[in-house]
């Protein structure tokens, strides 16, 4: 597998304040990486500095010439009171192959067809994005980031407010598009159950780093106590499962 963007001694932050610092990985092609960790460890900072949004405070961040990122933003930053269907949401993420002041071309609105039937919902293409559920909207994100043709797509925090029902059929959507599509995935979440049964590996991001790792590596209790609450890694039905000992829930 090729590199397609490496981390080379990154420090990560807002103003002159790191968040992460040291940062050194690879994430090759056909890669499928869940980043998790607490809330403020840094792990949507590494989404913006990956898509470029957001430049080192040291250290380079490269990418292979051509590559092309299908982002999907957390759900609850969409403006989903805008009156617009489904099928105008999905067409957004064409919009930089559209030259200014035309309209989108029959292939453009086949590809649209193509996003929806990909994950699902080619019957809701003129139903108002307003009127969805939560799982159907996240749907439609996935779409408008996949009618760009990426090369690597992009999660951030997917399955957040979610029921049990649409969390797994999400995840399981990502997963068939990794697997199927043959996408490089970079997911981000707290919800450390959820990523590790899904994901290839895991980056834990904790105490201005970040450890990365096959899901055994991490997925373990020695590793997990950094969370401050001992837990307890056990398997179901071939489904990894962390608890806390204490009756608590880890904050991962």
């Amino acid at each position: 597998m090729s590199g397609l963007v490496r981390f080379e001694g990154v420090s990560l932050g807002y103003g002159r304040r790191p968040v992460l610092t040291d940062l050194s990985f690879t994430i090759a092609e056909g890669d499928f990486l869940g980043i998790v960790g607490p809330n403020g460890s840094g792990k949507t900072t590494i989404i913006r500095a990956m898509l470029g949004t957001l430049p080192p405070l040291a250290g380079v961040v490269t990418k292979t010439p051509g590559l092309r990122f299908g982002y999907v933003p957390q759900r609850e930053h969409v403006d989903s009171l805008y009156p617009l269907s489904v099928a105008d949401v999905v067409i957004m993420g064409r919009y930089d192959r559209i030259p200014v002041g035309r309209r989108p071309s029959d292939d453009d609105q086949a590809k649209v067809r193509q996003a929806l039937e990909q994950v699902g919902i080619p019957d809701l293409a003129e139903r108002r994005l307003a009127s969805l559920s939560g799982g159907q909207k996240q749907r439609t994100l996935i779409a408008r980031a996949l009618v760009g043709d990426p090369t690597v797509l992009v999660l951030d925090e997917p399955t957040n407010g979610m029921d049990l029902v649409s969390t797994t059929q999400i995840l399981g959507l990502v997963r068939d598009l990794h697997d199927v599509r043959r996408l490089t995935v970079v997911m981000v979440s707290h919800a450390l159950n959820e990523v590790a049964n899904y994901v290839n590996r895991i980056g834990l991001a904790f105490g201005n780093r970040l450890r990365l790792g096959g899901v055994g590596e991490i997925i373990n209790e020695q590793v997990l106590s950094v969370y401050g609450l001992p837990v307890e890694v056990n398997s179901f039905d071939g489904h990894r499962v962390v608890v806390a000992r204490s009756g608590g829930s880890p904050r991962a």
